[in-house]
């Protein structure tokens, strides 16, 4: 840092200097995440300073979170759920695991051996959860359309089994977890079910196709959804969901220098601006707005995979949301990544089976997906 400060000027040509050398997502085809929708820029900005951290010095901000979490709850399938606004996924499958872990410690089980299963499909941020919180994480095979199997996840379970994972949009592929099936085993043998829905959330209740993924199962204990993925609110804005509100009492720490005796929340501070900014693109699109938002999506998805059939790539799985995965043989697809860099495109490989992935997110357009299929005819 200068012992003097520098001009608003030098500070604004540095800055668009750096913004420069970012990626504008026009041509980015690996993220699930997208430009913010206007109104949730608008309301992110005008709630820069507060803090959910410290609520009851920004009650408007907190009567916003609260709505969120009823509408977000509502969406899926319990209005009456009980949750709070998270940083992302990562922070809300720490929480989730974390909630019956602690709850599962009061109930005098020991620590030592406690597992989760989860399958081979699950987000990277399970291995953070298998290091932070010294339980074990086991994963569970897949069948043959990229789906967890049910059968592996039966023969996973023991007595040091508290939780098992389902997944509603896996990150590589975009499948959806036989939710309905690991919900029935869940009560069947008593325990927690969690849905990482952080991707799928605002996507597979727009879908054509009807999916049972949500509270709307009684096995399901709680879920995950991202709003700044498909609900196209500001970074960062997650969400934990929780069927039963002793699952947020199990992460409560005490606050007593703030305006509120205690916090479930990971973090301390949090952005309260992300909170009006998922309110405010909630309020604005409705239901209606975000299926709009979805059907687009999907057409664009089906667009890309339909063209690239064409040329003779065929997909890994018929796309079930708006995730497309194409197939190549597995010596070519780093070749084929590689040469779609090289002209300004980012997309991304799948971990087994090698695949190309690409994101259709609301940023993409059917003049994007052209040139895309121009340059990866092309490249192969």
């Amino acid at each position: 840092m200068e012992e003097r400060g520098m001009s608003r000027e030098m500070i604004e040509a540095l800055l668009q200097e750096k913004k420069l050398k970012d990626l504008s997502y026009e041509r980015i085809l690996s993220s699930m995440c997208t430009y913010p929708h206007e109104m949730a820029a608008y309301a992110h900005k005008m709630f820069l300073e507060s803090n959910l951290g410290d609520s009851g010095l920004f009650p408007g901000t907190k009567e916003m979170e609260d709505e969120v979490i009823r509408m977000l709850g509502a969406l899926l399938g319990n209005e009456n759920a009980f949750g709070y606004l998270s940083t992302g996924g990562t922070e809300s499958n720490i929480q989730a695991v974390r909630a019956i872990r602690n709850r599962k410690r009061k109930e005098g089980m020991s620590n030592m051996n406690m597992n989760i299963i989860v399958p081979e499909t699950a987000h990277f941020s399970f291995d953070k959860i298998a290091d932070l919180l010294s339980i074990n994480v086991q994963k569970a095979s897949l069948d043959e359309e990229l789906r967890v199997d049910v059968n592996s996840v039966e023969s996973l379970i023991n007595d040091k089994t508290i939780g098992i994972v389902g997944i509603a949009g896996t990150t590589e592929f975009g499948q959806i977890d036989p939710i309905k099936e690991l919900s029935e085993i869940a009560m069947d043998k008593d325990i927690f079910l969690f849905v990482d829905a952080a991707f799928g959330g605002f996507v597979i209740p727009f879908l054509d196709e009807n999916y049972e993924f949500d509270f709307s199962l009684d096995g399901v204990s709680a879920i995950s959804i991202d709003p700044h993925k498909m609900g196209m609110s500001t970074i960062p804005a997650g969400c934990i969901l929780f069927r039963e509100e002793f699952y947020l009492d199990e992460l409560v720490v005490s606050t007593p220098y703030l305006t509120t005796k205690g916090q479930c929340s990971l973090t301390g501070t949090r952005s309260g601006a992300s909170a009006a900014a998922t309110y405010a693109v909630l309020k604005y699109l409705g239901k209606e707005g975000l299926k709009t938002i979805v059907d687009e999506c999907m057409r664009l998805t089906r667009l890309l995979v339909d063209g690239a059939k064409r040329i003779g790539i065929p997909p890994v799985i018929e796309p079930v949301m708006n995730v497309a995965t194409l197939s190549f043989p597995e010596s070519e697809v780093g070749r084929v990544v590689n040469a779609l860099e090289e002209r300004r495109w980012r997309v991304s490989i799948t971990r087994t089976p090698k695949a190309l992935r690409a994101v259709i997110m609301p940023h993409t357009d059917e003049e994007t997906i052209k040139l895309f299929l121009d340059d990866l005819e092309d490249v192969v």
